[in-house]
């Protein structure tokens, strides 16, 4: 069931800006079935991660996917693989009923996604809830970390930082966020070793349950 509204002045955020293919979305498991065994997969998506967040300006996604295929030993043709597949990708079990539930409570609901602006769509679509606003690395010209893609996202919602907690699923949006004045829980779904030196999170846990308490203020972790 979805929360009771909440009164604004009660509640810390007017907004929840989400990171896409890792924190709402299960995009480990579609990797993993592509690069033919779990093992494999971890190192593609690993690597990916690292190219992705070591970029910059945009380039096209799927160059990113191939190199990093290539890096780790396995085929660049898998960056097709996955394209073809995206339609395929699940979101974590309690995921959906998550963000109906801030929905619900009045809360603004948002995505900054490091993808382009197709696969970000269709991987939103996934999610089966409305979003105030979409922002891939394409459209802001920006992977994450860059400030950038935050930025858009906050200018579209017309809210400050203080007013939006951002939902990350891979620690190295904590760079990026930290920035922009973002508070930040991370979605550590796969239990990561997040780099040295990054800003701590606001909250880290490995599901997505204790998010709408903190959101609404009944509760902090």
């Amino acid at each position: 069931m979805g929360a009771a509204p909440s009164d604004r002045r009660d509640r810390p955020y007017d907004a929840v800006l989400f990171d896409l293919l890792t924190a709402l979305l299960d995009s480990w498991s579609l990797w993993n079935a592509i690069a033919g065994d779990a093992e494999s997969g971890r190192r593609w998506r690993g690597e990916y991660l690292r190219i992705t967040y070591q970029t910059g300006a945009y380039r096209a996604y799927e160059d990113l996917v191939a190199e990093a295929a290539e890096a780790v030993g396995l085929p660049r043709s898998l960056a097709a693989d996955l394209e073809a597949r995206y339609s395929e990708l699940q979101p974590w079990p309690e995921a959906c009923e998550t963000l109906s539930s801030i929905a619900a409570a009045g809360v603004s609901l948002g995505i900054v996604t490091n993808c382009s602006e197709r696969l970000g769509r269709m991987a939103a679509d996934r999610l089966g809830v409305e979003f105030a606003v979409i922002v891939t690395a394409e459209r802001a010209g920006f992977y994450k970390p860059h400030p950038q893609p935050y930025r858009l996202a906050l200018a579209e919602l017309k809210l400050d930082a203080q007013r939006c907690l951002f939902v990350a699923g891979s620690a190295y949006d904590l760079a990026g966020t930290s920035k922009v004045g973002l508070a930040t829980y991370w979605h550590d779904r796969k239990g990561m070793t997040a780099p040295a030196g990054l800003p701590a999170p606001l909250a880290h846990d490995s599901s997505l349950e204790p998010l709408l308490p903190l959101v609404l203020n009944r509760g902090r972790l």
